[in-house]
């Protein structure tokens, strides 16, 4: 039994009259632990599966399984209480909160998990220990995405779901986040998953899930997966 199984998911949208398929019979697996890219271009379908492992949107017909649960099956309630306890989210951007500094944004996140890591060792985790103490504004743009990242990950999520999460950073900067991406996802045996419309990312995946046209074009299993400072992009 893998961690995560779609299993033949569709996702229906109305336009007035017309229905728009943005996902066809989506079907594939993830192990636990996986550090998985989810690659397509625009309107592929890619967002929509983020939407639907997060619990933020249901699935029109088929079954999603994540761990022992059935989230397709969940109510509404049952949702908000799985996006709290399970998931962990990334944004392309940071979302922080301007009047609190690193430390008590991330301290928000931990007050309404039920098991969440130690603070200090999380921001160390991301590199910001030195940094607990500045405003988001007194920071750069990838010391704010470490942030949002360690604000997700001190929820201690069995699932992180990061959406373009270099889309709004440089080079080099985009490169470091994906290595902590990377990092936590070996060291806390997180099962990451990264939805990106940049193919040159897939390399440093230990799976990539291609998808096209609401369905699944290809599903790679890489057995040497690159460092995230290997990679050209």
């Amino acid at each position: 039994m893998s961690f995560i199984e779609f299993n033949n998911v569709r996702k229906d949208y109305q336009m007035g009259e017309v229905t728009i398929h943005a996902l066809d019979g989506v079907s594939f697996d993830i192990e636990e632990g996986e550090f998985v890219i989810i690659a397509g271009a625009s309107g592929a379908g890619k967002s929509t599966i983020l939407n639907l492992l997060g619990g933020m949107d249901k699935a029109t017909a088929g079954t999603i399984k994540v761990g022992d649960k059935i989230i397709s099956d969940y109510t509404d309630n049952e949702l908000t209480y799985y996006r709290r306890d399970d998931v962990g989210f990334v944004f392309q951007f940071y979302n922080l909160i301007q009047n609190l500094t690193v430390l008590e944004n991330v301290e928000l996140a931990c007050q309404i998990s039920k098991n969440p890591l130690d603070i200090e060792e999380t921001l160390d985790a991301v590199g910001l220990s030195e940094r607990k103490s500045n405003f988001p504004s007194q920071i750069s743009g990838g010391e704010q995405q470490r942030v949002a990242i360690a604000r997700a990950i001190a929820k201690n999520p069995r699932l992180l779901l990061c959406d373009e999460p270099t889309g709004a950073l440089d080079y080099q900067t985009g490169k470091q986040v994906l290595q902590v991406l990377q990092n936590i996802c070996k060291k806390e045996k997180t099962t990451v998953i990264v939805i990106t419309h940049n193919l040159a990312l897939t390399p440093i995946g230990d799976k990539i899930i291609r998808v096209r046209s609401g369905k699944i074009d290809s599903i790679t299993l890489n057995e040497h997966p690159q460092s995230a400072q290997e990679i050209e992009y």
